[in-house]
């Protein structure tokens, strides 16, 4: 691989998927090598020729990431170092800190107080009230109401943190992304479970969607530094991952445009004078023909290089913006591109619509598809069979958890 030298760094926070696909965007566009700051020695970014790993098991903690920024931007105090958070905890940290951090970074973020708003499911939906965003029928369930209370919606019914970030601050055996439950009584035994573990915010109850992964939908957009949305992209999920801490995390994704969707999406930022990635998780009801939004991510998604495989490279818009100051016009992806992490034996035997499977078949064989994490020419032996085996593992993982 060969790497040019720019007046710019990205230094990036984690160490899955999220992290390699942003690396990989900035070494595709710039040829630039990345720097990538997670928790453990794993993963895809670990290993990869085009990034420089280093573990810490501290770094999610305020004054370890700090100084590791510290640090970092002053033995590279001629360059211009670009944070980019690639999980929520991280996002917050570079958000919360903004104003302690060194002269020569870049934080395309916006201010802590929105960010902590939108991060918690419940003020999201009010949101979404103001703006004339659909999302699925809802009860905030708060700690002090108990057992004690009625559900408007029948069975089964989702149930989520409104706060993700601390809810993975209190683990425990059976803890899951998210829980389709299935009868009142498995319900009260899991809020139970949520809060003995330390969890102190409210939950999120929903009215379960009809429809398999078929029937999700994912969008990715950036809003630039005048505060006005500058890309967006719309990718259908044809199939998600079924693990108890991988579930609903996008397995298999087609880039396909909805205009009116989007521009609805779009006022809404730009009312919040959001700035940087947001994505969001949508599915569509066939009930009533709306999409129902889940929730707002204030990042890039962890299948973010759907976008950069779609012809629309993330690291593209932070750095022609904020290293050289161009102005970005406003776009949406409109061609269909396959971005997949599993098998394709695995995608052929879980994607279960006819038009969607040969759609799927298609883009393969024309050769509009891309697997992230298999870049040509980053090969190290060791990271090659770390990522096949974790490639083939997907066979198992399906069989087991798919239902």
């Amino acid at each position: 691989m060969i790497f040019t030298e720019k007046e710019f760094i990205p230094m990036l926070f984690g160490g899955d998927i999220n992290t390699y696909s942003v690396a990989r965007a900035f070494y595709e566009e710039y040829g630039v090598r990345s720097y990538v700051f997670g928790k453990f020695p794993s993963g895809p970014s670990f290993g990869s020729k085009m990034i420089t790993y280093t573990a810490n098991k501290e770094i999610d903690t305020d004054p370890v990431f700090l100084d590791t920024i510290r640090q970092f931007c002053a033995a590279h105090s001629d360059k211009t170092v670009i944070l980019i958070g690639c999980g929520d905890s991280y996002v917050a940290l570079i958000s919360r800190h903004k104003a302690e951090l060194p002269a020569n970074t870049i934080a395309p973020y916006i201010d802590f107080d929105l960010m902590d708003r939108l991060q918690h499911k419940e003020l999201f939906y009010q949101l979404c009230d103001k703006h004339g965003i659909d999302y699925p029928a809802t009860v905030i369930h708060r700690k002090e109401m108990g057992l004690d209370f009625t559900l408007p919606f029948s069975f089964p019914v989702i149930l989520k943190p409104s706060d993700s970030v601390m809810y993975w601050e209190y683990p425990f055996s059976t803890q899951k992304k998210v829980y389709k439950i299935d009868t009142r009584e498995e319900l009260n035994t899991v809020i139970t479970q949520i809060y003995e573990a330390g969890y102190h915010d409210s939950l999120i109850i929903q009215d379960t969607i009809p429809g398999n992964d078929e029937y999700m939908r994912v969008l990715t957009a950036y809003s630039g530094k005048d505060r006005q949305v500058k890309m967006m992209c719309l990718g259908h999920v044809l199939l998600e991952e079924h693990t108890p801490h991988g579930l609903g995390n996008h397995a298999v994704i087609i880039t396909e445009p909805n205009e009116a969707l989007m521009q609805k999406v779009k006022q809404l930022l730009d009312e919040l004078a959001y700035t940087g990635f947001s994505n969001f998780d949508i599915k569509y009801d066939t009930r009533d023909g709306k999409y129902k939004f889940f929730e707002i991510n204030t990042r890039q998604g962890r299948s973010n290089y759907y976008v950069t495989g779609s012809g629309f490279n993330l690291a593209k818009y932070i750095v022609e913006e904020y290293i050289y100051n161009r102005t970005l016009p406003f776009e949406t992806a409109k061609e269909e591109h396959l971005w997949w992490v599993v098998p394709k034996g695995v995608a052929c035997k879980y994607v279960k619509q006819p038009e969607n499977l040969a759609k799927m078949k298609a883009l393969a064989a024309a050769g509009r598809a891309v697997n992230p994490i298999f870049k040509k020419g980053d090969f190290t032996w060791n990271r090659w069979l770390r990522m096949v085996k974790n490639h083939l593992s997907h066979y198992r993982k399906f069989k087991t958890y798919y239902h």
